[in-house]
């Protein structure tokens, strides 16, 4: 898989580690976050990311800011993205399974780099269920729709 991977200045250092876990994982990581720790506007880069998922480029995006929230709102404003902040691995398997998440957010002043590594695997290594939860992924979509 091709996997996204994009930060601010507050999650410099668990994005090299996730991205070095990731790219061990046998997944091609692109990494457009910033690398400095002199202060980013995370809206830039999640929009960025979210752009490229939203495009085909890749197929996963993962989002680290200070919190994940932030980070995660600007991504959410894309069309076609479906992001979901997580501080623990069952949340992140079942925004996969259940809401077909594209992106995944947390933290680095929430979690640590372990914690961080079993989010992103759980949400990697999940797939989209389907059946009734599609449903619920087309009303999603709908809303979009609306919002144009």
């Amino acid at each position: 898989m091709k996997i996204v991977i994009a930060n601010d200045h507050a999650a410099v250092e668990l994005k090299q580690i996730i991205a070095s876990y990731v790219s061990g994982m046998g997944h091609e990581v692109i990494n457009i976050g910033t690398d400095s720790d002199a202060s980013c506007n995370y809206p830039e880069y999640g929009e960025k990311a979210a752009n490229m998922v939203a495009a085909g480029e890749v197929d996963l995006g993962i989002l680290i800011c200070g919190t994940g929230v932030g980070i995660s709102l600007a991504a959410n404003k894309v069309h076609g993205i479906r992001c979901g902040v997580c501080s623990e691995p069952v949340t992140a398997r079942l925004i996969r399974q259940h809401n077909n998440a594209n992106m995944i957010a947390f933290g680095a002043r929430i979690v640590g780099s372990e914690l961080a590594k079993e989010i992103v695997k759980a949400f990697i290594e999940s797939e989209f269920e389907g059946g009734r939860h599609q449903l619920r992924i087309d009303m999603i979509t709908e809303v979009e729709k609306r919002q144009k």
